[in-house]
């Protein structure tokens, strides 16, 4: 079993407090959270199998003890929706970045408003002549660079950009990786992804400790504050390619 079970579990356990889910508080707690024992108590299983859960080990937990879990660890939907997909989890192969198919980046390159494809660890696999202007010169980035976390969070240039929205924007997007880096626990393409952002990044290395994760929304607006285009309003939306489900589209247009 993936390391990132067992570490999402241990997150949503430093959350909870027993005051939250009505056990008496008892003696004095040298960490923070709930003990592995009450929450094996709250979600009606043993100890030791909750403990094997925790430490990444061989256990497939069946659909009825996912769902105990949640309601133990008063996981949302979203939350609920992400252990369900970690329980399932094999031992993956390397990762390996996608590649758009040739249509896709026809008609990326065919739009004249900013598009732009990403995959699962946020890199930026094809961007057109728009997308270049209103963001970054993604050519000129050596391929390592051309990830929107690495423009995110490491470029100093893109939160004045962004202006007072970057925060929102940036932390939503470490959230949505951190999804995708549970799912992928382990693989060197992503730790150390996550290990060059936390060396570079305050910001990142607190909102990564805080475990959020996010499946991301399909639409959305921006308001940029471009160096020489001044203040644009643009919306967005994300589309999922057909001949490649990892890969992702992503389209502005000017707000009316």
């Amino acid at each position: 079993m993936p390391a990132g079970l067992g570490e999402f579990l241990r997150s949503r356990r430093e959350r909870l407090t027993p005051e939250v889910v009505g056990l008496p508080l008892g003696r004095r707690r040298r960490t923070p959270g709930l003990r592995r024992e009450e929450v094996a108590e709250l979600a009606g299983i043993g100890v030791d199998w909750y403990i094997r859960l925790e430490q990444g080990r061989t256990v497939r937990p069946s659909v009825a003890t996912i769902d105990a879990l949640a309601v133990a660890l008063r996981l949302d939907d979203t939350e609920r929706a992400h252990l369900g997909l970690l329980a399932q989890q094999t031992v993956r192969p390397l990762f390996v970045r996608e590649t758009v198919p040739q249509a896709v980046k026809a008609v990326i390159a065919g739009l004249d408003q900013p598009a732009y494809a990403t995959g699962r660890r946020w890199d930026v696999l094809a961007w057109n002549d728009a997308a270049r202007e209103l963001f970054t010169d993604f050519d000129a980035r050596a391929p390592e660079d051309r990830n929107i976390l690495v423009y995110l969070l490491l470029d100093p240039a893109t939160r004045k950009l962004f202006g007072r929205g970057w925060a929102v924007m940036a932390r939503h997007t470490v959230a949505q990786f951190r999804a995708a880096h549970d799912v992928w626990a382990g693989d060197p393409l992503f730790t150390g992804l996550a290990a060059r952002l936390a060396a570079g990044s305050p910001q990142f290395r607190v909102w990564w400790e805080d475990h959020d994760i996010s499946t991301g929304r399909g639409s959305g607006r921006k308001v940029l504050h471009h160096p020489t285009r001044g203040t644009l309003a643009y919306d967005f939306a994300n589309f999922q390619a057909n001949d490649e489900p990892a890969v992702r589209l992503t389209v502005f247009t000017p707000a009316g």
